[in-house]
């Protein structure tokens, strides 16, 4: 069973991985933002915005899953979510093509928006919660806090990436890494 000191520990790391990213965001300029490596494939050629929108999305996306995961018995996350939408206030602001249609400030704002959206949900979960599973093709079954230290460990990747040195975490696909363009 899931504990305090995991929940704590879990905050604490979504704190300082997002701390890491806003420090390497500080200051950044568009160009240099917009910038794709023309030598990198897939995460890896984007350019600081479109990661910047890909981890809002995916602050949403993963919610979406712990909340599906809490509110239904082991749901398989690849089969039609027959509860309700999220709400048009939780939806990412951007996708992924207009990455370089706004400010860099803005798309951070939007990030850090998803983020408090996902601190709020995890206020209200019971030790219990952290505790129900789900499964999906990429990472099989995974428990609620499961999917939840996902978060820094993604936020740990790509503040990686924006910095220009390889990333000491690769998440492990079951089938290989999906397109996240698609």
């Amino acid at each position: 069973m899931a504990t305090q000191a995991q929940v704590d520990e879990l905050r604490a790391k979504m704190a300082g991985e997002r701390d890491a990213l806003a420090a390497a965001l500080r200051g950044m300029a568009e160009d240099v933002a917009e910038y794709r490596p023309p030598d990198r494939d897939g995460e890896d050629g984007w350019s600081v915005k479109e990661q910047v929108v890909h981890l809002a999305q995916m602050d949403a996306r993963y919610r979406a899953w712990c909340e599906r995961s809490v509110r239904q018995d082991r749901p398989d996350l690849d089969t039609p979510d027959d509860g309700a939408p999220a709400a048009p206030d939780e939806r990412p602001a951007f996708a992924i093509e207009q990455a370089h249609e706004a400010p860099l400030g803005r798309l951070v704002e939007e990030m850090d928006r998803q983020r408090d959206l996902t601190l709020a949900f995890i206020e209200g979960l019971s030790l219990d919660d952290l505790d129900r599973t789900s499964r999906n093709r990429m990472f099989g079954e995974l428990n609620v806090l499961q999917w939840l230290r996902s978060y820094y460990r993604h936020d740990r990747m790509h503040v990686a990436q924006v910095q220009g040195r390889p990333s000491e975490y690769q998440p492990r696909f079951r089938e290989g890494e999906p397109d996240q363009r698609r």
